[in-house]
Formats: C-alpha cells, structure tokens, sequence
C-alpha cells in the first residue's frame, strides 16, 4: 500500500498539522522569493507595463493558492501549484513580439487552452512526454544561458549592489543552500529601496501602487505569439514543470490523476491571463517541502502543507503593488542577475540532462545553443527553432537497434 492510500477521502479527522503548516507557508516564502524578479522580468520583456507586472502578479497569486487549495483539500495529497519559472525566462529570452503585451495575453491564454487539452486529450500529454528529454533539457538550458550570465555582467554596471547580492548568495548558500536565493533577493530589494535612482523613488509606491489591482487587458493573437510563445512556453510548462512535479509526488508514493490537475491549472492559467498572468503548473522545487516527511510524518496530513502553501500566495498578492514598483524601476541588470541566480540550479540540471547521454549530445547541443543564439525567423523565437532543429539532428543520428541477421 502506497502513502497515499492512507488519505482519507473526507474530513479532517487527521487533524491539523503544525510541521505541515510550517512547511507550507516555507515553500510559499521560498517559492515567491526565489523567483518573483524571474516572473517581473519575463513579464516586462514581453512588454507589460508597471500596473500589467501588478495586476499579473495579484491574479498569479490568487490563481496559485486557490488551485493548490482545491486540489489538495479534494484529493488529500499535497498538490503544489507554482508559476512557470522556466517558461518566465523564456519570455524574457524572447523579448517582445509583433502586437506587444495583449499579443503575449493571447499567448498565456492560448497556453492555457493547450493544458486543459492536455487534460482532457492524453495523447497530447504523451506527446509532449514523448519529446527526447535531451532535446527538452537543451532547450531549457539555452533559455536560462542568458539569464544565468546576468549576475556576473552586473558586476561591471552596478558593482556594489551586484557584488553584495552575489555575496549573500554564496554566503549564505554554503550555510544553507535553500534560503540562499531568497537571502539574495532580500538583499537586492533593500538595496533597490535605497537606491535614490530606483526603488521607490520618493514614496511613489504609496501613490497608488502600493494597492495592488487588476488590469484587464483585451488579447490579441497573433501566428508570431502562438508559435514564438504560445507552443514553446507550453512545452517548457509540460516538460520542465507538470512531468518534473509528477515525478516528484511519485518519489514519495503520491500519484493523483492528472486530468484534474491539469483541467484545473489549465482553465485558471487561461481564465487569469486576462489580466495579464502568465502560467500555472504543478510546483517541481518547492513541491518536495510539502510532501517529504519534513512536512509530517505522517502522509495523510501533508496535504495540508500544499493547502497552507495556498493560502501563502494568497498572501503574497499583497505584496504585488510593492514588489513590482521597486524592482521595475531598479537598474534592468540587478533585476536579471536576482533572477540568474535563482535559475543557476535549473541551468545546471537542464544542462546535465543535456549532454548526460553521449548518443544525444549533439543534437541537445545543437538544440541548446540555436536557443541561447536569439535566432528569430518570422518572427518565432529562438526556443521553437532550436526544437526543431535540434529535433532533425536527432533524427539523422537516430539509429534503429540492430537485430541478428535471419538465418
């Protein structure tokens, strides 16, 4: 009998855990932390204004923690949801496309739309878990390169703030790996509220933005959006964040089905994006905090780390008006080298799941590199490019397995 069969199906007669609570308002922390500047800077590329970067970041918050909340109170597993770390760098190594930021809503939408598919039709889910991991891998890491550089060019433009902030984070990544992104941005946050160029420049935030609202903005789609973002970011969100957080669950004997899930991050992602948010997924990094038995013993109440977890991005929309003012009006390459960072240990994974096999590391190779380039043909980004032709070297290398001769 695997831990999740001990779930009981209702009530709460497991009663309420405290380690679990606790483990879930850290993965909320750790979570929003680590990658909030990767989120504001992918939605700037793409050209969203400082109030579009708000209101994302409110319907990002709320759609997060309702979802987690829903689907771990009905399936009694810790279910985490999070945003699309890897697919917010690939907008922002994308940059903006023709239509600008409503061009990009027809994109998150249409994203959306593909995951409930996904949802309701397997085989596309198959297919998307059919594409060679090392080709997946390579296009991730060509996506985060650029990211990943950042907080070492910084060092040249902004020397004091990026040296203090690179510091902290090795600092305190000796001492203790999983609050060394979020010491760094801390850092980097108060040294952007000081800043008397940025920040919060002479009490603007108390204006008006430091009451987070939601905008809506009219969608536009465009053939550039959808296959520049639409189909890589959904790619990306399957195959480096939905698949990646079953195989987590897994690890520690949870397996829900995934229509749900699916159907429910899907419609929300699509529902949201009419404000201006991107993605949502299944958590991968932080959803090992809510179901490992740091978060309780016992399996049948780590569910109530995801629900907690929940109402922590609930929270943190809150924090949206804040958090988007200073850092967007902070010098562009102090924003990218906090979200490099935050991506160092995706860029090392993808990039290990790259080349880890021989047979397939010169089309993973080939794949990571026509991403990193920024190549745009009609354009579609580098991520779909670098697919593709990462994809036809696979192909020309592919060798069928060699069978004995009939006799």
């Amino acid at each position: 009998m695997s831990s999740s069969d001990t779930v009981p199906a209702t009530g709460l007669s497991t009663g309420l855990s405290l380690r679990a609570v606790g483990a879930g308002l850290l993965a909320a922390l750790v979570g929003y932390a680590s990658s909030v500047a990767v989120v504001i800077h992918g939605l700037t590329a793409v050209g969203a204004s400082t109030e579009q970067v708000v209101s994302g970041l409110v319907l990002l918050g709320f759609a997060m923690g309702l979802t987690a909340m829903g689907l771990s109170l009905h399936r009694r597993k810790p279910i985490s949801i999070a945003w699309t770390t890897p697919g917010m760098a690939l907008l922002a190594a994308t940059g903006a496309v023709e239509g600008g930021f409503p061009a990009a809503v027809g994109a998150f939408m249409a994203t959306g739309v593909l995951i409930v598919l996904a949802g309701l039709w397997s085989p596309l889910g198959r297919w998307i878990a059919a594409i060679p991991k090392p080709l997946a891998n390579g296009m991730l890491a060509g996506i985060l390169l650029k990211l990943c550089l950042a907080p070492f060019l910084a060092v040249s433009q902004a020397p004091g703030m990026a040296l203090l902030v690179l510091a902290t984070w090795a600092v305190v990544g000796r001492v203790a790996r999983l609050y060394a992104v979020p010491a760094a941005v801390a850092v980097a946050l108060g040294a952007m509220a000081l800043d008397s160029s940025g920040g919060l420049a002479g009490g603007a935030v108390l204006s008006g933005a430091l009451w987070p609202g939601v905008t809506f903005v009219q969608p536009v789609f465009t053939w550039e959006a959808m296959v520049g973002i639409a189909l890589p970011l959904f790619v990306v969100t399957m195959a480096s964040q939905n698949i990646p957080g079953l195989a987590v669950l897994a690890t520690y004997n949870y397996a829900p089905p995934t229509r749900p899930i699916f159907l429910a991050t899907g419609a929300a992602s699509a529902l949201t994006a009419l404000g201006g948010a991107p993605t949502i997924n299944l958590a991968a990094i932080t959803a090992a905090l809510c179901a490992s038995p740091d978060a309780d013993p016992n399996p049948a109440r780590r569910w109530q780390a995801a629900f907690v977890g929940g109402i922590g991005y609930i929270l943190f929309a809150g924090l949206a008006g804040v958090t988007a003012v200073m850092v967007t009006r902070s010098p562009p390459i102090l924003i990218e080298a906090v979200a490099g960072l935050a991506l160092v240990g995706a860029f090392g994974a993808a990039l290990l799941g790259a080349v880890q096999v021989e047979a397939n590391r010169t089309a993973a190779l080939v794949t990571m590199l026509v991403t990193a380039s920024g190549l745009s043909v009609a354009g579609v980004g580098s991520a779909f490019w670098g697919l593709l032709l990462g994809g036809a070297v696979h192909l020309l290398h592919w060798r069928p397995s060699v069978s004995q001769p009939a006799k």
